[in-house]
């Protein structure tokens, strides 16, 4: 991914289009950050998700990764803390690709 990609991710939360006026985090929404790999930079939105849903981490679907099309696979540290509410509450560290 060249620097520009980079630049055009930071910030964003997953999912959103790269055109949306308002590509970023919303208020009152609970965020995970994605650390490394392709999606490094983005938010992924977790507002409702329960305890395990986190522990259990998440594969999305990705071009960007080693295979397009393909899923790139994020994780949460065991033991990492979380703060409860909106916001930044955690971060999902990349661990692999998968097709």
């Amino acid at each position: 991914m060249n620097n520009g990609d980079e630049q055009l991710l930071r910030g964003r939360v997953f999912g959103r289009d790269h055109d949306d006026p308002n590509p970023g985090p919303l208020p009152h929404q609970t965020y995970a950050a994605l650390v490394g790999g392709p999606l490094d930079g983005l938010l992924l939105d977790i507002t409702g998700w329960r305890p395990e849903e986190i522990e259990d981490g998440v594969a999305l679907m990705t071009e960007l990764g080693q295979w397009p099309g393909g899923r790139a696979l994020y994780d949460p540290r065991p033991g990492e803390p979380r703060t409860a509410g909106p916001g930044v509450s955690c971060r999902f560290y990349y661990s692999g690709d998968t097709p």
